[in-house]
């Protein structure tokens, strides 16, 4: 060894290069196995660092990605009544082939499944896509159940794009779901009084009759509740099948279907209710009645004499309850 290669060793230096050695700055061949090994590393690199972007993005708020049909489900609360006749569609189908989708549909990350979401809203988008066997775009949004129904609901109200019936059954669906009264008012975009009067009249009419009958866009709840209360007779409830079971009641849109059956069971014999009770109020006037009639009970006051009462009664429905039922359990803590 040389007295400068022993000197570099002794600082830990490299000896210069022979002079048959190839310079530093020579560049290296790879083998064919190291470049693709290499290759794949670098896939899994970036395919990493896209998954971490997409969650840092659900975890800031939304993103927009473009999803086949078949990974999204519907959300676990209807909204709408389904028509068999939805005249529109064929020329969202015709619009979105020659344009493409404009506006995106909103989904959010299925709580239970990898890779699928739950729609929000854009059902009539989505149906397109399937049509068209394309891909949808969709804002995907981290959303709680509640979150969910309520921007549902909302999105549906600012296109007043829900009838009152629709309204009404989509109130007591949140409701039977065990949604408090609180989210469905913020879904609804309503006061306590119009709710409880959604949830009154959704109860009280069969459901097998209203899908039949649709959502009847020009049908107001008047008109909802007149039929309601002749379908209090078993025999009008019947009438109303049969005419909706009619080949020439089908052909009709949906508000001529509900005139129909409300013409029909007009004509159904009245049953005569039995008034039971009767109220007088302070002033000696008669205010309202109580009627009981086929295990049913009914409150009916006199607007003339307390107007607004009703009203009143109604929005106080779930105060009163409770306190019945706080009444109740004290009686049987004591017996």
């Amino acid at each position: 060894m040389s007295r400068k290669d022993a000197i570099n060793s002794l600082f830990l230096r490299k000896p210069e290069p022979a002079a048959h050695v190839p310079p530093k700055n020579a560049e290296r061949v790879r083998t064919g196995a190291i470049a693709a090994m290499g290759s794949s590393l670098q896939e899994m690199t970036e395919g990493a660092r896209a998954a971490e972007r997409l969650h840092q993005q659900l975890a800031e708020g939304e993103v927009v990605l473009s999803l086949e049909a078949a990974q999204i489900e519907g959300s676990r609360i209807a909204d709408r009544i389904a028509i068999d006749v939805d005249p529109g569609f064929e020329t969202l189908v015709e619009s979105i082939r020659e344009r493409g989708q404009q506006v995106p549909i909103l989904v959010r990350p299925h709580p239970e499944k990898a890779n699928h979401f739950q729609i929000v809203y854009g059902r009539r988008r989505l149906r397109v896509a399937t049509r068209l066997g394309r891909p949808v775009k969709a804002i995907v949004r981290n959303l709680t159940d509640a979150e969910l129904v309520i921007a549902q609901g909302r999105e549906n109200l600012d296109r007043a794009d829900l009838t009152f019936i629709e309204k009404a059954f989509f109130a007591r669906r949140l409701e039977d779901a065990g949604y408090d009264r609180s989210t469905i008012l913020a879904a609804l975009s309503t006061d306590k009084s119009d709710l409880s009067r959604y949830i009154a009249i959704a109860r009280r009419l069969p459901e097998q009759i209203v899908q039949k009958i649709g959502p009847a866009a020009k049908t107001g709840r008047a008109r909802w509740i007149a039929l309601a209360d002749k379908l209090e007779d078993g025999k009008a409830v019947i009438a109303a099948e049969n005419l909706l079971s009619d080949p020439e009641t089908i052909a009709l849109d949906s508000d001529g279907r509900f005139q129909a059956v409300l013409k029909a069971v007009d004509k159904q014999p009245k049953r005569a209710s039995k008034p039971t009770d009767i109220w007088v109020n302070q002033a000696g006037k008669r205010a309202g009645r109580v009627e009981r009639s086929g295990g049913k009970t009914a409150l009916v006051f006199n607007e003339k004499v307390v107007p607004e009462f009703a009203t009143w009664i109604s929005s106080r429905l779930d105060d009163l309850y409770a306190e019945f039922s706080t009444g109740r359990e004290e009686e049987r803590s004591r017996s």
